[in-house]
């Protein structure tokens, strides 16, 4: 890809990418979140988590089927680090709004809400997968632990969208979409796989 294309397709992601941020900032400042705005902060930061989280596991498919999509790669670890940046401030807007960094509170709440236990072992699952995304990280664990390391972005997943069903009242089926997404894209996954072993399998025998 043309080095010029590259770099304006990385300034329109980082655009597209900062823009919820902007939108919750401008709120805040002109208190325009709503009648709850805590809510409206928590909801719109987690939305956004998941929103990235299930763009990063699209493009490894995107790539295996279309190779000329294989630039996406480029944009990954971008995208990854943003839905970290995301996933952080849902937990600070819980941790400092809802619990005002009452220890107690929140491990009890850890211990007794299901969705909590669900979004806390989320972010959890994340933390390593920010902290090892620098080219000296994939070095230092080699390629192999490095991938199997970063699988764990499957079931950090799994876990938000759970936490996200869990925490809405019977019958609400706002997360019915992208729960679908990610079922398509971990339903795709060994169907890749198993195309990429026997393409592999025939390349020996020929």
């Amino acid at each position: 890809m043309n080095r010029r294309l590259l770099i304006l397709l990385k300034t329109l992601v980082w655009l597209v990418c900062l823009a919820p941020f902007v939108w919750l900032v401008w709120g805040a400042v002109t208190n325009n979140l709503g009648p709850d705005p805590t809510g409206t902060m928590a909801f719109a930061t987690g939305k956004t988590t998941l929103r990235l989280l299930v763009i990063t596991l699209a493009i490894s498919p995107l790539r295996r089927i279309w190779p000329r999509l294989s630039w996406l790669i480029k944009f990954r670890r971008l995208l990854g680090l943003f839905a970290f940046f995301y996933a952080t401030l849902h937990m600070l807007t819980y941790v400092a709004l809802y619990s005002g960094f009452n220890i107690s509170r929140m491990l009890s709440d850890v211990a007794n809400r299901r969705f909590i236990t669900a979004g806390a072992a989320a972010y959890l699952l994340l933390i390593p997968l920010a902290l090892t995304s620098t080219t000296w990280a994939i070095r230092k664990l080699g390629g192999k632990r490095w991938n199997r390391l970063h699988m764990l972005i499957y079931p950090a997943a799994i876990l938000g969208v759970i936490h996200f069903w869990w925490q809405l009242k019977p019958g609400v089926l706002t997360p019915m979409r992208i729960t679908i997404i990610l079922a398509v894209l971990l339903a795709v996954r060994p169907v890749l796989a198993w195309r990429q072993r026997r393409k592999a399998r025939r390349a020996v025998a020929a």
